[in-house]
């Protein structure tokens, strides 16, 4: 039977698990898009190639498999690659499937041609274009397979529309040869764990960085036994991919954050860095961000990853759940003893660095603050809810005052830092959580970015909440001017004033303007109970956790 190579994409997608496509047309892509509607495979078309690549990267980064988005060619390309970086920075597994004019690569001119692999390469893990029908299949489970391995990240595959409408025999066969797919073996010297493990029993002060690679290994139990084993406090990078799932002593907050954090790094004698990036938030790992003395143990399944940045005093080269499950093992076989005391320290620390946010009394003036929102959702974060920030301020106040834990059911910009994903985000987990409530907390500024795509959202049928941060302005670009320079030096970071409520009416989803703290909540209970996205618009003070004294 003949097929096109439409068909043969659609088939291998299907068969990597993707149950839906976030795109937008335009040129190259009406052939793949036939082949969805005969596959039965769920295309979510939106007003924006950002906002598809958003969903993808929002859908990599929550679930660890991978999210996929089609564009068209040319510029639509650029655009998307905005989601593909969010994706670099955060190692989420993301494909990008790019449309082509006929005669794509040849250089002669073809419509909208440019070299879309290269513009893409530096992003990725792997990305190609495709020369040939026939090799469909095998490229796209050769990107499959680029973008989940070691560290994750995305991939990227050029397909002109001539191959699309290609018409081949049906393969025999569309599934790997044995052993392909198979989980990599996890292995480990033991004299290197009982090395690390002897180390860490002999720290005064140690400190366990768990970032995004813990979650995407399924880290999250382990890196509690670890912690619990030993009495070590545990700290995540900034914007990094939580693991904590449940309010536990041993976490304490996130280092990386503009508005500070307690001593911890500074005053730690071993750091136990697992599957995090070093970077400028945690200093880089040299001083004075850390001790001169300070012993080193980098944990990541990726090797490459484990001279990135530094060369660390004593390395494993394993998913950093196998690492802790082994050396906690091993610290009980050796009768090691937990730093109780250093423990009850920094946790003291951590409290006295918070009190200034979380105990201090909410004063109301003319506007509610960025504190009051997060006081308000708070009881709200129940285990079912996916919660998504995505803002400045907004985003500085709900690190400082939520989080006394970090669950992966959290999702933030990721480390790119980047603004404007959370609506396109918040659809992504809808579709990747159908059955639970979604509360999205956005800045006004961030909520331009894609606003539009709350019609997307009414007409795909993801109702989701989103509680917009309203300060008129770039709150967290606003209190660091103000901060360098005095009011005279806020430049070019107000903005006007902006009704969001009723442009979400407009848009065909739900609006509703909150100016009493005490009315947020049950507002946000209504919009879980909607069939529609519903927007609540809250004015707020521009003050943000460093602004207040």
């Amino acid at each position: 039977m003949a097929l096109t190579g439409a068909d043969l994409l659609v088939a291998e997608l299907k068969r990597q698990g993707v149950a839906w496509v976030a795109t937008l047309c335009g040129n190259g892509l009406n052939p793949f898009y036939a082949a969805c509607r005969r596959a039965g495979l769920r295309l979510i078309d939106t007003h924006n190639e950002q906002a598809a690549a958003y969903m993808a990267d929002a859908y990599g980064r929550l679930t660890g498999r991978v999210g996929v988005c089609a564009v068209s060619s040319g510029v639509a390309h650029l655009n998307a690659l905005t989601g593909v970086a969010n994706a670099f920075f955060d190692g989420a597994p993301l494909l990008l499937i790019t449309g082509a004019s006929a005669g794509y690569g040849a250089g002669r001119g073809v419509f909208q041609e440019m070299d879309q692999v290269a513009l893409a390469a530096p992003l990725c893990k792997f990305a190609t274009w495709v020369s040939r029908t026939s090799d469909l299949a095998f490229l796209v489970r050769q990107a499959f397979a680029a973008a989940v391995s070691g560290r994750p990240g995305p991939v990227h595959l050029t397909i002109p529309i001539d191959i699309l409408e290609s018409q081949v025999d049906a393969p025999r066969r569309l599934v790997s040869k044995v052993g392909l797919e198979a989980a990599p073996l996890e292995q480990v010297d033991q004299k290197v764990i009982s090395e690390a493990a002897k180390v860490i029993g002999c720290a005064q002060r140690p400190l366990l960085i768990a970032g995004s690679g813990v979650f995407y290994a399924g880290g999250q139990a382990a890196v509690m036994h670890l912690s619990e084993a030993s009495a070590i406090p545990i700290v995540t990078p900034i914007w990094d991919r939580g693991s904590v799932e449940r309010l536990h002593p041993n976490f304490l907050g996130v280092v990386g954050a503009a508005s500070g954090e307690p001593r911890l790094l500074a005053d730690a004698d071993l750091i136990i860095l697992a599957g995090a990036r070093v970077d400028y938030r945690v200093g880089f790992l040299t001083p004075p961000a850390v001790r001169e003395d300070a012993f080193i143990i980098r944990i990541d399944r990726d090797i490459h990853e484990l001279r990135q940045g530094i060369e660390p005093d004593l390395a494993l080269p394993v998913s950093p759940t196998t690492a802790f499950d082994q050396l906690a093992a091993e610290m009980h076989r050796l009768g090691q003893p937990p730093h109780t005391e250093w423990l009850k320290e920094a946790q003291e620390r951590w409290h006295l660095f918070r009190a200034r946010w979380v105990e201090r009394p909410r004063l109301m003036e003319k506007r509610m603050t960025g504190r009051h929102i997060v006081d308000a959702i708070r009881p709200l974060l129940t285990e079912d809810v996916v919660f998504l920030i995505d803002g400045g301020n907004i985003g500085q106040w709900a690190h400082m005052a939520l989080a006394d834990h970090y669950p992966s059911r959290w999702l933030t910009c990721g480390a790119s830092a980047v603004v404007g994903w959370g609506i396109p985000g918040a659809m992504a987990a809808k579709l990747a959580y159908p059955d639970r409530p979604v509360l999205l907390l956005s800045g006004d500024g961030a909520f331009g970015f894609t606003i539009t795509e709350l019609e997307s959202a009414v007409r795909q049928g993801l109702p989701l909440v989103a509680v917009v941060a309203n300060d008129e302005a770039w709150g967290i670009v606003v209190s660091g001017q103000r901060k360098a320079w005095g009011e005279e030096g806020v430049i070019a970071s107000r903005l006007g004033v902006i009704r969001f409520d009723r442009v979400a009416e407009a848009l065909g989803a739900n609006g509703l303007r909150i100016e009493n703290p005490e009315e947020l909540a049950p507002a946000i209970r209504r919009g879980f109970l909607a069939d529609r996205p519903t927007v609540i618009d809250v004015p707020i003070s521009v003050d943000g956790p460093a602004d207040i004294e």
